[in-house]
């Protein structure tokens, strides 16, 4: 709850590499609560509670013997081992205030805008290089070739916008790519950086953003 209010959530770990850049960030190598947790019921069944944010065994390096059925919450270590706990235990804990989620969802255009403005802070506007860094870094965790953007063709005015009414002042088209069609929207390839357009109908995972 807390994390909730002040940031974003509890951390949450994409890699390894991710799991090293959060110890080295508190203050003292203690064991943290992270946003993982085991639903009650599920066998094992693990979350990041940062929603839609899928979790993955690769994420995670338990310890020897963990998880075991009794716990519900993962805390981390010192040595970067995992071990799940009772999620009444008084601990530090370590929050993260991200700017962009992937959801692993397959959704149209339309679907996706609804979606991240019911559960975010809308479709993903991308207006600096530094918002494109934040985008392509998630991208590449899709599994969709593409994922879309809340960036838009409209025929009427004839041009881009994006759906958070930010100005385009700043893209990163692929030349062969961009076709101004009224069913179109703008989505970036996986592993790339480049912006291509998408028939609107297609089914994608997208970005949004948190803040």
């Amino acid at each position: 709850m807390y994390c909730k209010e002040k940031y974003t959530d509890l951390a949450t770990v994409y890699d390894m590499t991710d799991m090293e850049r959060l110890l080295n960030s508190t203050e003292t190598r203690d064991e943290a609560w992270t946003g993982l947790y085991n639903k009650p019921g599920e066998n094992r069944m693990w979350h990041w509670s940062l929603p839609g944010l899928e979790y993955n065994d690769n994420e995670t390096k338990w310890a020897d013997g963990e998880p075991n059925d009794s716990d519900g919450c993962a805390i981390m270590n010192y040595n970067e081992l995992w071990i799940d706990v009772h999620c009444n235990h008084i601990l530090r804990f370590i929050c993260y205030d991200d700017k962009v989620i992937l959801i692993k969802e397959r959704k149209t255009w339309e679907e996706a805008v609804d979606y991240c403005s019911d559960r975010h802070h809308g479709l993903v506007s991308i207006t600096n290089p530094v918002q494109q860094s934040w985008v392509q870094k998630r991208a590449k965790n899709a599994d969709t070739p593409y994922v879309w953007l809340g960036l838009r063709y409209s025929c009427v005015l004839d041009l881009w916008f994006w759906v958070s009414d930010q100005l385009v002042c700043y893209d990163n088209w692929d030349p062969e790519q961009k076709t101004e069609r009224c069913d179109g929207a703008a989505a970036m390839e996986k592993g790339g950086d480049k912006w291509v357009t998408q028939a609107e109908t297609e089914k994608l995972n997208f970005i949004c953003a948190l803040h």
